[in-house]
């Protein structure tokens, strides 16, 4: 299974040869299944004129798909370099002259320094960082309206395929790891944030949750 960037060891595990690779995909076959649900679900709100902060936007498929939205701005952060030169190159023309940023860099620890955003999402993102608490606290910090996320499914199945990715990780000396995060743990430090989640929806592997402020948008 694949998962998203990290901070840790993402330079290494998601280069430029990967990112190429994310990106002649995107172009066959579009979107993954998880990030349609994503963007199908975000759609259901109104975006123009919101600010959008993609977390962990590796080619910057959710900033591209939702450029024709009316989203006044996209900033995406992401851990692994060469996977912000592609974003920078595919998702940036599609915002023409509206504010678009392309930040390097551990969100958790820069988020401070990081304007708000009416929409964050962070997709297969979590699962590749192993403080998601602390991670979705700095989101949910940044998040205004809404924050659409998906994460691996707390399933034995499914652990059982991270322990296999990990394990041969291990083998082939490459420092990456994934992870499963308990999906309570994480929507009660969302929940204390002052969001409360609107929608869940699941694939065999992958959950997707969205939250809003509680107030309609």
């Amino acid at each position: 299974m694949v998962c998203c960037t990290a901070y840790c060891a993402a330079e290494a595990q998601f280069n430029h040869k990967v990112a190429e690779r994310d990106v002649r995909r995107y172009r066959r076959r579009g979107a993954d299944a998880t990030t349609r649900l994503l963007l199908a679900e975000l759609r259901r709100w109104p975006l123009e004129g919101r600010r959008l902060l993609d977390i962990g936007g590796g080619i910057g498929v959710i900033s591209r798909e939702l450029a024709d939205t009316g989203i006044a701005s996209a900033t995406i952060v992401e851990a692994s370099p060469a996977y912000l030169e592609v974003a920078r190159r595919e998702a940036g023309s599609q915002y023409g002259t509206r504010p678009t940023q392309f930040i390097l860099g551990d969100f958790a620890v820069i988020a401070d320094t990081l304007p708000d955003a009416d929409v964050v999402t962070l997709d297969r993102v979590v699962c590749c960082y192993p403080d998601a608490e602390a991670l979705l606290q700095k989101a949910a910090g940044r998040a205004r309206q809404l924050l659409a996320f998906t994460y691996p499914r707390d399933r034995w199945y499914v652990r059982t395929l991270i322990v296999l990715e990990n394990l041969w990780m291990r083998i082939t000396g490459k420092e990456f790891r994934a992870f499963v995060h308990t999906p309570d743990r994480m929507g009660a430090v969302l929940e204390s944030a002052g969001l409360v989640r609107d929608t869940r929806r699941e694939t065999l592997v992958w959950t997707f949750d969205l939250y809003h402020r509680g107030i309609a948008v």
